[in-house]
């Protein structure tokens, strides 16, 4: 992308990924969008945007169906409305990006370990681009119908972008976002 004043990341703000993500964004000119809710406490402030009730419903989603689209149980905290609100919160920031790039862990069956497999998961059903970097794997997959596809040195392309990824960002992780970042905003 040329131009990078004219891109805009979506995020959630947390520690780790989403913060690494938008600090790399702030650094290189970019718009930010932080999604929150009350009683959720981003890391990053640039361009907050408080969800309200009434924003976090028209994303609503059931805790039972994400359940058993990831085959994975959660927490007993699953039921508490601050996890739904967290959920609804991830169907934003996906919904607003045309694609999307995340940091974790792709699992055997193929989803993404922990609360950052919800966004995978969803960019999938909304059919987005959708790239993870595997901090195992140490290496960027784009997700193709029913599959994972190695891929080198994917780039941002779209002007609306989601970047989204584990709280245990390690060192790979964090310089694999500033590589992404590197290559796409020169």
């Amino acid at each position: 992308m040329s131009q990078a004043t004219r891109a805009t990341l979506f995020s959630g703000g947390a520690a780790g990924s989403e913060s690494a993500f938008g600090e790399a964004a702030e650094a290189c000119g970019l718009d930010e969008v932080t999604f929150c809710f009350d009683g959720h406490e981003p890391v990053r402030q640039r361009g907050l945007r408080l969800l309200s009730a009434d924003d976090l419903a028209l994303r609503d989603v059931s805790v039972q169906y994400v359940t058993r689209l990831m085959g994975r149980s959660y927490p007993s905290h699953a039921d508490e409305p601050s996890f739904k609100a967290l959920l609804q919160s991830i169907c934003w920031q996906v919904l607003s990006g045309q694609e999307v790039f995340v940091v974790g862990e792709i699992l055997p069956d193929l989803t993404v370990r922990g609360g950052t497999g919800w966004g995978a998961e969803f960019a999938k059903l909304c059919d987005k681009p959708l790239f993870v970097f595997d901090q195992q794997r140490l290496g960027w997959f784009r997700w193709e119908p029913a599959r994972w596809e190695p891929v080198r040195n994917p780039v941002v392309s779209r002007q609306r972008f989601t970047g989204t990824g584990t709280r245990s960002l390690t060192p790979v992780g964090a310089q694999a976002i500033a590589d992404l970042f590197a290559r796409s905003f020169r």
